[in-house]
């Protein structure tokens, strides 16, 4: 990939990473980090990434991952901190109420259920391409969609939300 052609893509696809990734953590500032980190990562190695591979689900699952260790490296901070302060940490508000209606049923699904419900209903990528970036079976990804679809009907059925969302 060019340095034109990794710019273009980078203007293109940032956005919609940024809100994939967001709904997946349920922290929007986070979610800017990783992907801005994800895209760095990729300048790096631009040359070896082909546009025609897919290169937003590379940055996606780097994005993924860096999400992940921080929060490994955060819960052993905030762990020390718990034992030594006895404090705890805050944590931001999302953009607009939808949104924010939408994280907080997110976030009563395991983290692979969500990371499974953004990447098939958010990302609209097919089952097969969901098993393939997760590294699962479709039939395990089937399994998971369904249990987050009966895992969120209660939450998001909220009439409020679906007047103001067309849901």
């Amino acid at each position: 990939m060019t340095v034109e052609e990794f710019e273009e893509f980078y203007m293109h696809s940032r956005q919609s990473l940024v809100g994939q990734l967001y709904l997946m953590t349920g922290d929007l500032h986070e979610a800017q980090d990783v992907v801005q980190e994800a895209f760095v990562r990729a300048w790096v190695r631009r040359g070896r990434l082909d546009r025609d591979a897919g290169p937003e689900a590379w940055i996606r699952t780097v994005a993924w991952r860096l999400a992940v260790s921080r929060w490994r490296r955060r819960g052993r901070s905030l762990d020390a901190w718990r034992r030594h302060a006895g404090g705890e940490a805050g944590s931001a508000a999302g953009p607009d109420p939808g949104t924010v209606a939408l994280v907080a049923a997110l976030r009563q699904l395991s983290e692979r259920q969500r990371r499974i419900a953004v990447l098939y209903y958010v990302c609209d990528l097919t089952v097969e391409q969901v098993a393939a970036e997760v590294g699962i079976a479709t039939g395990t990804v089937k399994a998971y969609l369904s249990r987050a679809r009966a895992a969120l009907a209660s939450p998001l059925s909220d009439a409020e939300f679906k007047e103001d969302y067309g849901v």
